[in-house]
């Protein structure tokens, strides 16, 4: 393993003291979801669609609002977009438990909409604070820390939900997220690298083929990834093995930490659609080893192990294509389309186990992936062409 590209990004200036600061802000973020979901659930007396359909609402809020915010960055600077987030979010969390369902339902998506867009804002500032010969391997290190902050957020939102209330935890994240907010409003890291030009560019010139490409596969990304999570649960449960799913949802995320890790060491990579191709392929067959939960849990290392790979790609391909002067509404597309992969990727995934088996999940996944990969070299490609005739 050759750790030399990670020794040099932690000696650059800031960025170990800002890496810090942005996994604790993921961690109320990515605690949000089940603690919203369980409060529904619990306090509020509703089904699982009802929950459901909450996150769904709010999912959609954060697709719309991420470019926004990112635009904001762009136009207004970092303080500006933090000092709506906070308002907006300190509001939300503070009156939602407060609230009826369908009071709660129709606001989910208007505070979705000024959320802190920490996953997008962690890539853009990280992206501004280390030299392009460092990007790949920073990027890398931040899809790992988003994973460490996926395995810790969730737990945390049951834990102070089950322990206390689900208003505690609700209160809980409203506090964290001012406070961060606070922090990085005092902080102020930079959004873009010393001399990157700040002149607007017509959004025509970057969001091209390339670029379309570049976003579908990151929503292609989490398709598959949201596929398969959802293939697990159906499968645990089948088994009848429910209170282990958290289990083999660490060794998932164990493989994506190691694939990151290796992947950020690496001076050469394999272009972003085969990385998503093989993942999907990969994810193909996993339900023929869904009879053992110790083999299912081995079978999906393959898959996991390509994740935090594909989501690096993703970063690195957008700082390449996008300028600086718009890397806040790029960025924020990645997010959009991170987010909307998963909001599809689990209900089609959820819909066809219903009608067959956890099994054809897996499938349902794998072969999505493997479509949206050969979609995005059609795409490359007549981008290509537009520019060798331009």
């Amino acid at each position: 393993m050759n750790v030399a590209p990670y020794l040099a990004v932690f000696r650059t200036p800031r960025v170990p003291g800002f890496m810090l600061l942005m996994l604790l802000a993921r961690v109320p973020a990515t605690a949000a979801g089940m603690t919203v979901t369980m409060h529904v659930l619990l306090a509020l007396e509703r089904g699982y669609g009802a929950s459901a359909l909450v996150g769904a609402v709010s999912t959609v809020g954060i697709a719309v609002g991420s470019p926004l915010m990112g635009h904001l960055v762009d136009r207004r600077g970092l303080r500006a977009m933090l000092i709506v987030s906070m308002a907006g979010e300190g509001v939300f969390w503070f009156v939602a438990p407060l609230l009826s369902y369908e009071v709660l339902l129709v606001t989910a998506f208007f505070s979705g909409i000024v959320v802190m867009p920490v996953m997008s804002l962690g890539r853009q500032i990280l992206t501004a604070l280390v030299p392009d010969d460092r990007r790949r391997t920073a990027l890398a290190m931040d899809s790992m820390a988003v994973e460490v902050a996926f395995m810790a957020g969730p737990a945390l939102g049951v834990a102070l939900t089950t322990q206390a209330s689900s208003r505690t935890a609700m209160w809980t994240i409203g506090v964290s997220m001012v406070v961060i907010g606070a922090v990085l409003w005092v902080v102020d890291p930079p959004v873009r690298s010393e001399g990157e030009s700040r002149v607007p560019v017509p959004r025509r010139e970057w969001l091209d083929g390339r670029m379309l490409g570049v976003l579908i596969s990151a929503g292609g990304a989490t398709f598959v990834l949201s596929g398969v999570e959802v293939a697990v649960v159906a499968v645990m449960r089948e088994l009848d093995l429910t209170s282990w799913t958290g289990a083999v949802v660490v060794v998932m995320c164990v493989a994506s930490l190691v694939g990151g890790f290796l992947y950020g060491g690496l001076n050469r990579v394999p272009p972003l659609w085969a990385l998503m191709g093989v993942m999907g392929l990969l994810a193909i067959p996993i339900g023929l080893l869904a009879w053992s939960p110790w083999l299912l849990s081995l079978a999906l290392i393959p898959t996991n192990f390509l994740c935090a790979p594909t989501i690096t790609a993703t970063g690195e391909a957008i700082t390449k294509y996008a300028p600086a002067s718009a890397r806040g509404v790029a960025m924020g597309l990645q997010g959009s389309a991170f987010t909307l992969g998963v909001a599809l990727g689990a209900p089609v995934t959820g819909f066809v186990i219903d009608l067959s088996s956890p099994a054809w999940g897996f499938v349902v996944a794998g072969v999505g992936a493997v479509l949206i990969a050969a979609g995005t070299v059609v795409l490359s490609r007549r981008a290509a062409t537009s520019v060798e005739v331009a």
